[in-house]
């Protein structure tokens, strides 16, 4: 149970300090209790916290303009929301609408919310029981370069013949309605699958021959996560639709939908409606343009690429340590670790994987929030961007000494 947080750390009924490194449900970019942040709920909720959703107010119009100012010219309309879910809807819908189709293409990995439109683009989980999805929902192969059966002469990953031969499944299921294509740059619930250098800008080029509209969905990835302001930027790709949520709101419920001139002007002809009771919310715009404030301040994009070479060394070096470490990836501070029962096969390693998240909150670190089958030996590292040297550090000791002690115990059990 736990009853305060602050900065890096939660706090539970026991007095025990709990270092966080999922920030949260991976959104608290800014560490917990943030006094920035709290000093803007306290302003806003005194003054102006919620509105007709029709109603413009500075706080959005001001979030609206640092928002975009973050981004390429192209993405210059912004459509305010709360959660992440939300933000995927809205821009499946607003796809549909500007294309005239209907279909959508996925990775079979990937996450992007529990409604309806959002939860029949994902695939990581939650599809068994609930009867039919969305018509039209499609399915592209997750790039992941340490599992793919796709393998060049020299055994390197064949990201290229993957694509394109996912591309061919999905032109083979089409009715000719293809909407929209709708991806995280690393995909996170799917197990920090990281998308190859150069996918991305093919992805865009086979989109806009089919005449489908890119999205991207930069939840976990967006506001400086992976030592880029947003992980597309890396790609230098530039999305047709940009949907941000968790770390925009740094823990709280704020979403965002940014798209072009064009596509909203379209939608708008053709009757685009997303009303919602807090579209436009004053006191989630105070917050997102406070965070955005903060992160650009603060230095935190380049803090966490600094961090994440940091991390990801360490990481690293845990592979080359440890025999059930098979793999490690991602960038900036969202990096993956994933444990095997051995190297050669590969085989995942769920049990030991609860083992060593149990054996980490006993010392004092939450870690490993992916507890999906098949997929609970994927740790995702996603501290604060705020987290000190010390406190990452220390976290990734306790991380070594776990899988050492959880694996010590493993060969100890007949």
């Amino acid at each position: 149970m736990i009853e305060r947080a602050a900065g890096s750390y939660v706090y539970d009924s026991d007095g025990n300090a709990i270092l966080d490194f999922t920030s949260g449900q991976m959104s608290a970019v800014l560490g917990h209790s943030h006094p920035d942040v709290v000093r803007a709920v306290s302003q806003a909720v005194a003054t102006l916290d919620h509105l007709y959703s029709g109603m413009l107010s500075p706080p959005v119009v001001d979030l609206a303009t640092k928002l975009t100012a973050t981004l390429p010219p192209e993405l210059s309309k912004v459509l305010l929301l709360s959660t992440g879910a939300e933000s995927n809807e809205a821009a499946i819908r607003m796809a549909k609408l500007a294309t005239g189709g209907y279909e959508v293409v996925s990775f079979d990995r990937s996450w992007h919310g529990m409604t309806s439109g959002a939860a029949a683009a994902t695939y990581a989980a939650g599809r068994r029981g609930h009867g039919p999805t969305m018509p039209g929902s499609l399915t592209l192969p997750t790039p992941n370069a340490y599992r793919s059966p796709f393998r060049t002469a020299d055994g390197s990953h064949d990201w290229l013949a993957e694509l394109e031969h996912g591309f061919d499944s999905v032109d083979q299921q089409s009715t000719g309605a293809l909407a929209a294509c709708v991806v995280e740059p690393v995909l996170s619930s799917g197990g920090i699958i990281e998308l190859p250098p150069g996918y991305l800008a093919r992805l865009k080029q086979l989109c806009e021959e089919r005449g489908m509209l890119l999205v991207l969905d930069e939840a976990q990835t967006g506001v400086g996560r992976t030592g880029h302001m947003y992980a597309f930027e890396r790609d230098g790709v530039t999305p047709d639709i940009l949907t941000l949520s968790k770390t925009l709101g740094a823990g709280l419920p704020v979403a965002a939908v940014v798209t072009s001139a064009a596509v909203e002007q379209a939608c708008h002809e053709r009757g685009f409606l997303f009303f919602t009771t807090h579209v436009n919310d004053p006191l989630a715009a105070t917050v997102a343009a406070t965070v955005l404030d903060v992160v650009a301040r603060d230095g935190l994009v380049q803090r966490a690429a600094d961090l994440g070479v940091q991390l990801g060394e360490r990481l690293q070096a845990m592979r080359e340590r440890h025999d059930v470490v098979g793999d490690v990836r991602g960038r900036g501070l969202l990096q993956g670790l994933e444990l095997v029962l051995d190297k050669a096969s590969k085989a995942p390693a769920d049990d030991l994987g609860r083992a060593v998240t149990s054996e980490c909150l006993q010392r004092g670190l939450h870690v490993n929030i992916v507890q999906l089958p098949r997929m609970g030996g994927i740790f995702r590292i996603a501290p604060p961007l705020t987290v000190s040297e010390d406190e990452l550090h220390a976290g990734l000791d306790v991380l070594d000494a776990a899988i050492g002690a959880a694996r010590t115990a493993a060969v100890a059990r007949p």
